[in-house]
């Protein structure tokens, strides 16, 4: 009889412990979801609309045109469709090209510019900053008449991407200002021991400097490509006489026009075109990330 009981007693106490257990549990789930409602709300809000993209996508030419927002089939083959479709090829590798040398012209215009102003004592660098973030504020619609007669009538490079392209080796306002104010958070006296064991300016900024500086490197990086990637407005300007010059931005317009009846191939295109930006960012999001919160520190 004694050794029944003490045999029962552990079985109905496991039960308790874990109802209580589960009950925890349930109760802080609710408070984590009471906590980021708000985030969670937001998250969907963004998160939803690339869902849609992506569901559209895969569905059939028919299917495409009801209310239906699941696939009742897979159509993986609209991809290749859209891939394969004639020129598509063509605005891709001119993007990355736009994108990819217009991001690396604008950092090696750009990390000099922003080091001298932040680390130079000369007259009239508080007047060349103030110049510098003025032009932030001239919208590039009102000077593209005279820059377009520059470029097509004096150059002759109307139908190429290289006025778009070119003007980036000669710094970018915004990128300036972003990486001088990272600049700034740079304690001097790295610099002046670097100077002191013989370094020069430029070595001490490429040797001490630029890696301190990755995050906002990183940062100015994505917010140009990101730019250029999506940049429809200059495209349409200099290039649109020319199909041979489209970018992605430019020419998925056109693939719009061409099948407007056909949502599943359009939204399949514009899935082809956001997803190398996403990919980018969700690799690279903690370095933007950081890079743009740091330069708000000193200014």
């Amino acid at each position: 009889m004694t050794l029944t009981t003490s045999l029962e007693a552990p079985t109905t106490a496991v039960p308790g412990l874990t109802a209580a257990g589960r009950a925890a549990r349930r109760t802080r789930f609710l408070h984590w979801v009471a906590v980021h409602a708000l985030a969670i709300a937001a998250g969907l809000f963004f998160v939803l609309p690339f869902v849609f993209v992506f569901l559209t996508a895969l569905m059939s030419d028919q299917q495409a045109l009801t209310r239906d927002l699941w696939p009742d089939s897979w159509h993986w083959e609209n991809l290749r469709t859209v891939w394969e479709t004639p020129g598509f090829l063509t605005w891709w590798k001119n993007t990355l090209l736009y994108a990819g040398l217009g991001t690396a012209l604008t950092l090696l215009s750009s990390i000099p510019v922003a080091y001298a102003l932040a680390r130079f004592k000369f007259r009239g660098r508080n007047l060349a900053l103030m110049l510098v973030i003025s032009t932030m504020m001239l919208p590039p619609q009102v000077v593209i008449v005279p820059m377009y007669l520059f470029w097509a009538k004096e150059l002759h490079l109307s139908g190429t991407l290289w006025p778009l392209i070119i003007p980036m080796a000669f710094t970018d306002a915004f990128s300036i200002f972003l990486l001088r104010q990272f600049l700034l958070t740079i304690p001097k006296d790295y610099v002046d021991a670097a100077k002191v064991d013989g370094c020069g300016d430029f070595r001490a900024l490429v040797r001490i400097i630029l890696p301190m500086a990755r995050p906002a490197i990183a940062a100015v990086a994505l917010f140009q490509f990101f730019y250029c990637w999506n940049d429809y407005f200059g495209p349409q300007i200099y290039a649109s006489e020319n199909p041979a010059a489209w970018t992605l931005s430019y020419g998925l317009e056109s693939f719009k026009g061409a099948h407007h009846t056909n949502w599943n191939l359009t939204m399949a295109a514009a899935l082809l075109v956001l997803a190398p930006v996403i990919i980018v960012f969700f690799f690279a999001q903690k370095a933007f990330i950081e890079g743009v919160t740091l330069t708000g520190v000193k200014g």
